[in-house]
């Protein structure tokens, strides 16, 4: 357990995450364990001593499919946004199916904090089992498929054909990996311990398929100051028995309709889009709009939005099924083009600011981790107050725009979330 605020001198722990949904979903377990917990989305904009006497603070970057040199310097800059707010301890949250190509760029970014932090070794620990994802024998798995056989094998900026964890960072990054077995891991915290303590410098690939392996884990590495891997990071951080947290009074401000946008092309996203459909007004974006002419179809999506009955969730989304996907991109049957990615991250976040700017919207699901990313930057928040959560992987958060306006949303990343959340998510706030 942490000790009070009033008997601790510097925050307990700072991450960097490498999307926005990344940052919500680590952020939500810190405040579930009993940590005050900030996301701040623009550190440059925020002096680092703002937050220095909150428990944890995650920096939300939009790095996962950035050029290399990029990620690494935006990262390296959060971490020593970080350090200088006084930060005891660090962590890089990436995704729980490590999603990355072969260049990076969790491993090169790995290697940047490594050296910023003169530490000589990592945990890595995607793991996020309330979701499915486990590690076991050093393979990621999603459900009871390997991830080389999973969906995420078609991922459209990212695909994921490797299980093995130790192959997926080699051609990133020259130090070695170690793999650190669940026998090591359920032999409890002290063993364990002692067994990444004398394991080879570099990083190391630790089983967990359960709560139990993450919580072993966290305490086992209470003494690492650098960590790596998926939300299941907040385990082992803080109080087990923390009490449900209050409604934060940011959400008391917001007003305005519900809208939800889709720019995930994952089918966990496409089954929500396609439960919704049943009950709520749905409209998919038209690309070839959208490349030609992006104002014409941001405002014609808007009209839409302001002509539907102000009860109602409107869904607009990008992706229905998979041939929506095939369309998007020549490479291949499963690919799309990061082009039209593009244009479809800037068609929704121009959306959501345009009808949060007039008004019309004052609460607003996001589906896809750079839709995510796009939509915040384009409302100017420069950090989120968790609030209730939705799931695993999924909360509420609270922000206030460039100009003014308060808003809350839900940052999801497109894997998660139950079937019917657009539809229900809105009844955590009630």
């Amino acid at each position: 357990m942490s000790p009070p605020a009033t008997e601790r001198s510097r925050m307990l722990i700072g991450a960097v995450a490498d999307d926005f949904t990344g940052a919500t979903d680590l952020a939500s377990g810190f405040r579930r364990r009993g940590l005050e917990t900030v996301v701040v989305v623009a550190p440059a904009a925020v002096e680092p001593a703002t937050y220095a006497g909150v428990d944890a603070v995650v920096v939300a970057l939009k790095t996962r499919t950035a050029p290399v040199d990029e990620a690494v310097d935006r990262s390296t800059a959060a971490l020593a946004w970080l350090v200088e707010a006084g930060a005891g301890r660090f962590a890089l949250k990436y995704c729980s199916t490590f999603d990355s190509t072969d260049e990076g760029n969790i491993g090169p970014v790995l290697d940047a904090f490594r050296d910023r932090l003169g530490v000589d070794r990592a945990i890595v620990v995607p793991a996020f089992p309330a979701n499915g994802r486990t590690v076991r024998d050093g393979r990621l798995f999603v459900g009871d498929d390997l991830l080389e056989d999973s969906s995420m094998r078609h991922h459209p900026l990212t695909p994921m054909t490797r299980s093995r964890l130790r192959a997926r960072p080699a051609p990133q990054t020259p130090p070695p990996v170690t793999e650190i077995r669940r026998d090591d891991v359920r032999a409890g915290v002290d063993a364990l311990r002692s067994t990444l303590d004398a394991a080879p410098s570099g990083y190391l690939v630790v089983d967990a398929v359960d709560d139990a392996d993450l919580e072993t884990i966290g305490r086992a590495t209470a003494h690492h100051r650098l960590l790596s891997g998926g939300a299941g990071l907040a385990l082992g951080v803080g109080a087990d028995d923390a009490p449900p947290p209050a409604l934060p009074a940011e959400f008391s401000h917001v007003t305005g309709r519900r809208l939800v946008v889709c720019g995930s092309a994952s089918a966990t996203t496409r089954g929500q889009i396609a439960h919704a459909a049943a009950t709520h007004p749905t409209r998919k974006v038209d690309l070839s709009a959208a490349t030609t002419d992006p104002a014409a179809e941001i405002a014609a999506l808007a009209d839409w939005v302001r002509g539907l009955d102000a009860d109602s969730v409107p869904v607009v989304y990008s992706v229905g099924d998979p041939s929506d996907v095939v369309a998007a991109g020549p490479r291949g049957p499963s690919t799309s083009t990061p082009p039209a990615a593009s244009v479809v991250e800037s068609v929704l976040s121009a959306l959501v600011h345009d009808l949060v700017a007039d008004g019309t919207v004052g609460l607003v699901v996001v589906a896809g981790g750079e839709t995510s990313g796009a939509v915040v930057t384009a409302l100017g928040a420069p950090a989120l107050v968790i609030g209730p959560p939705l799931g695993p992987g999924v909360c509420w958060s609270a922000a206030t725009t460039s100009d003014g306006r308060p808003v809350a949303l839900v940052l999801k990343s497109g894997n998660f979330g139950a079937a019917d959340l657009f539809s229900t998510a809105w009844e955590a706030l009630s």
